[in-house]
C-alpha cells in the first residue's frame, strides 16, 4: 500500500484520481446535469487507466508479455463487458451490438495503430512476436466470419425466420467460445514455448510486489466499470452539448473511454519498446470481445434479456470489422513495425470516423442504414426503437 500511495504523490496525472468521488457525488446531487457528468467522468478514467497501466507492467514483468497482454485485455474489456450487461438487461440490444462493433474496430485500429507510431517515434525499428499476433489476428478473423455469416444469410434470404438466425447464433456462439479456450490453451499450455515475447524491455522502475499489483488491477477495474456507467448515461445527451452526432458517440467516443485503460497500457508498453505487450493487448482485447464477449451476451440474452439476442449486426457494422481484421493481419505478417505503419492503421480508423461524423442524421421517416432485428422489433415500441436507431444512426 505504502509503494501504491508514493506512486500516487510521485506522479501528478494521479492526482486527478480526485475526480472520482467528485464524479459519484455530483451524480448523486445532480443526476440530470449530463454534460457536467460526461467531463468528470473523462477526468476520472485518465488516472484510473494511468494506474491500471503501471499495475499491469508490474505483473508482464512477473508473468511475461503474452500474459501480461492476455490479463489487461481481460480486465480491460470488464468495462465493456459491464456496460452491455446492463443494456442486455434493458433490452437495447441495438445498443450492445454497437458496443461490440466498436470496441473491436476501435482495438484493432487506433490502439494498435498508435501503439506502432509511439512506440515507431521513439525507436527506429521495433521488432515484436509475430507468431502471437498472428494467432490474435486468425481468432479475431474467424469471429468476424461468424459475425458475417448470420448477417449474410439474414439479407440474401428474407425467408429465414428468425428462429433459424437465433439457432444459428446460439451455435455460433458455442462455437467461438470454444475457439476461444482454445486458444488460450494453445498458447498458454501445450506451444507455450513459441509465446514466450521478445525480451527487449527498457529497464526503468522496480515493478510492485505481485500481490499489490493484483489487488490494483481488481480494485482499479471495478473504478472503471463504475465510471464508464456514469460515462454512458451522460454521453448521449452531452453529445449534443458538444456537436458530436450519435453514430460516433456511439462507435467510436463510447468505444474510446471504455478502452482507455487498455490503451493507456499499450502505449506505454509501445514507448518502452515493449511491442509484444502492446500487440497482445490491443489484439488480445478484440478477439476476446469478438470471440468470448459477444458469444457470451448471446447466450445470456436468454436468461437475462426479454428477449433472445442474435449474432446479426448491420452491414456498416461488419464490413468496418471484417476491413479492420484484414489490415490488423496484413501489418502485423513481418513482426516488425516503424511510425509510417502505424500512421497507415491510423488513416483506416479516422476514414471511420469521419464517415462517422459527418453521416446526416436521420431525417423523419427516412429509411434507417441499417435493418432492425428481429429481437428488437419484439422487445421495443416505435417510440424506443427510434430512440435506439439514434444510438448508432
Amino acid at each position: 500500500m505504502n509503494l501504491l500511495l508514493k506512486e500516487i504523490r510521485r506522479n501528478p496525472l494521479l492526482w486527478l484520481l480526485a475526480f472520482v468521488p467528485v464524479l459519484f457525488v455530483a451524480q448523486k446531487l445532480e443526476p440530470e446535469a449530463h454534460t457536467l457528468l460526461f467531463v468528470l467522468s473523462v477526468l476520472a478514467i485518465v488516472p484510473l487507466a494511468a494506474l491500471l497501466s503501471h499495475a499491469t507492467e508490474s505483473v508482464a514483468a512477473k508473468t511475461g508479455d503474452t500474459v501480461g497482454g492476455l490479463l489487461n485485455a481481460t480486465l480491460g474489456n470488464l468495462t465493456e463487458l459491464v456496460i452491455a450487461l446492463a443494456a442486455l438487461r434493458a433490452g437495447q440490444y441495438t445498443l450492445v451490438k454497437a458496443s461490440i462493433a466498436g470496441a473491436i474496430v476501435t482495438n484493432t485500429l487506433f490502439m494498435l495503430g498508435a501503439s506502432f507510431l509511439l512506440g515507431g517515434l521513439r525507436h527506429h525499428v521495433q521488432e515484436y512476436d509475430r507468431i502471437s499476433a498472428r494467432l490474435q489476428a486468425s481468432l479475431l478473423f474467424l469471429a468476424t466470419i461468424a459475425i458475417l455469416v448470420p448477417s449474410a444469410v439474414s439479407e440474401a434470404d428474407s425467408a429465414a425466420g428468425s428462429a433459424f438466425g437465433e439457432q444459428l447464433s446460439v451455435a455460433l456462439s458455442v462455437l467461438l467460445i470454444a475457439a476461444y479456450g482454445l486458444g488460450l490453451l494453445f498458447s498458454l499450455k501445450t506451444h507455450r514455448e513459441l509465446f514466450g515475447g521478445a525480451q527487449h524491455a527498457e529497464t526503468g522502475e522496480a515493478p510492485w510486489p505481485m500481490g499489490l499489483a493484483l489487488a490494483t488491477l481488481a480494485g482499479v477495474t471495478v473504478l472503471v466499470a463504475l465510471v464508464s456507467e456514469v460515462f454512458v448515461e451522460s454521453v448521449q445527451q452531452a453529445a449534443v452539448a458538444f456537436g458530436m452526432t450519435a453514430a460516433f458517440v456511439g462507435f467510436i467516443v463510447v468505444a474510446l473511454v471504455g478502452g482507455a485503460a487498455e490503451m493507456a497500457s499499450a502505449f506505454s508498453g509501445a514507448r518502452k519498446n515493449r511491442l509484444d505487450l502492446s500487440v497482445g493487448i490491443a489484439l488480445g482485447s478484440a478477439s476476446q470481445i469478438a470471440l468470448f464477449v459477444a458469444p457470451v451476451l448471446v447466450l445470456l440474452s436468454y436468461v437475462m434479456g426479454p428477449a433472445p439476442m442474435s449474432l446479426e449486426f448491420w452491414p456498416g457494422a461488419v464490413v468496418m470489422m471484417l476491413i479492420a481484421t484484414m489490415t490488423a493481419s496484413l501489418v502485423t505478417n513481418s513482426g516488425r513495425s516503424a511510425w509510417f505503419v502505424g500512421v497507415l492503421v491510423l488513416m483506416v480508423y479516422l476514414i471511420f470516423a469521419i464517415t462517422l461524423y459527418l453521416l446526416p442524421p436521420r431525417l423523419p421517416g427516412e429509411k434507417n442504414v441499417h435493418r432492425t432485428t428481429t429481437e428488437d422489433s419484439r422487445v421495443y415500441d416505435v417510440g424506443k426503437l427510434a430512440s435506439l436507431h439514434a444510438i448508432v444512426r
